[in-house]
């Protein structure tokens, strides 16, 4: 199995809803987000993808979300923007685009500080 990876980043604010602690106030990230992209069989150029081809979707992608407050963003407007549905949200979408043949998004992490971070997967 091969399996290609990127890494991106945004920065916003939001607060956690129902939380009993300090993330339940507004505060800010400059997240990183790491994506995978894993394929049995590789392109007639040898590649399972080209990078510039993920990393340009996952910039549009992160677009929506760079400099924004999370919570009145789409889907984090209903559900908690905590960063593992963060994870499962750019795993979704970007499945939607790179899910041909063999190939498909393996792997999203999303990185919230350099010590915690978050994971969504196809397993």
């Amino acid at each position: 199995m091969y399996e290609v990876t990127i890494e991106t980043h945004f920065s916003s604010a939001h607060r956690l809803r129902h939380y009993n602690g300090e993330c339940e106030r507004l505060h800010g990230h400059n997240w990183v987000v790491k994506v995978s992209v894993a394929s049995e069989e590789l392109n007639d150029l040898g590649m399972v993808i080209d990078f510039k081809d993920l990393k340009k979707e996952t910039k549009e992608l992160m677009n929506r979300f760079d400099h924004q407050f999370l919570n009145e963003v789409p889907p984090f407007d209903e559900i908690n923007p905590t960063t593992e549905n963060m994870a499962k949200l750019i795993f979704d979408e970007l499945s939607k685009v790179f899910n041909k043949d063999s190939r498909k998004i393996s792997k999203v992490m999303v990185w919230e500080s350099p010590t915690s971070s978050a994971a969504y997967s196809a397993r």
